[in-house]
């Protein structure tokens, strides 16, 4: 009876000790799935937030050409949000940070990076010469077999085929860009072209699905960028009596 009642005890000894197991694991499993998931949905967020500034950035724009008859030029700097004083030069000139400030919006991205801005020198004086200012900001994308190709524009932007007058963009989570701080921000990829192209674009850009791999045309990729629709741009201020 002794002996029975020790190797009961045994068992459930054993018994307790799998369940105790079984727990534990769990719950480090559920630590992980949490980890993974909640991680993931983070970015997920962040990425739909700055979308939407990069919209509400680009309907500021619209506005400030209503009000003012020209879009605003570049900011002085990643930390000086008011629109530089002087005219642009030239494409490198109007090719900068987005004047925050003076379109009263949020100049960074979610990931504390300053959004990006460039705009047709022409757009930014005025008044604008609707009937021979050529919008010059071009946007490509990626086939499937990543060739590229126009989503906004052609090669060669002409009065009778524009392309966008403006393009503001954020240069995403990894690689390149400025800090809110002003700090530029190392490229940390290998083979992210596109990345690289869009850091020092005056004039043409890419716009394409993220991707982490650097065997993929194009190599890593999280950019997020919105063109300034010209059609939109004209009717806005066609009807706040700012176009000639």
């Amino acid at each position: 009876m002794a002996q029975s009642r020790i190797s009961a005890d045994l068992r459930r000894q054993r018994g307790a000790a799998l369940l105790l197991l079984l727990a534990v694991a769990s719950v480090g499993f559920g630590a992980l799935l949490i980890g993974v998931f909640g991680r993931s949905n983070v970015e997920r967020i962040r990425e739909q937030r700055t979308q939407a500034l990069l919209a509400q950035a680009s309907d500021a724009l619209v506005g400030f050409a209503g009000t003012h008859g020209r879009l605003p030029r570049p900011a002085i700097s990643a930390t000086d949000g008011r629109e530089q004083a002087t005219p642009c030069a030239d494409e490198a000139a109007c090719s900068g940070f987005l004047p925050w400030v003076t379109l009263g919006v949020d100049g960074a991205d979610s990931w504390g990076k300053r959004l990006r801005y460039s705009a047709t020198p022409l757009y930014t004086n005025a008044p604008i010469q609707r009937l021979s200012a050529v919008a010059t900001k071009r946007v490509q994308t990626r086939s499937g077999n990543g060739t590229l190709r126009y989503e906004v524009g052609q090669e060669q932007c002409l009065i009778y085929a524009q392309c966008a007058p403006a393009v503001v963009y954020s240069q995403g989570r990894n690689n390149l860009g400025t800090s809110v701080a002003g700090l530029p921000q190392a490229n940390g990829a290998r083979n992210n072209i596109d990345e690289i192209g869009n850091d020092l674009a005056t004039t043409g850009f890419i716009r394409r699905p993220a991707s982490s791999e650097p065997a993929v045309p194009g190599g890593p990729f999280d950019d997020l960028l919105v063109a300034v629709p010209l059609p939109t741009l004209y009717e806005r201020m066609a009807a706040a009596r700012t176009l000639p």
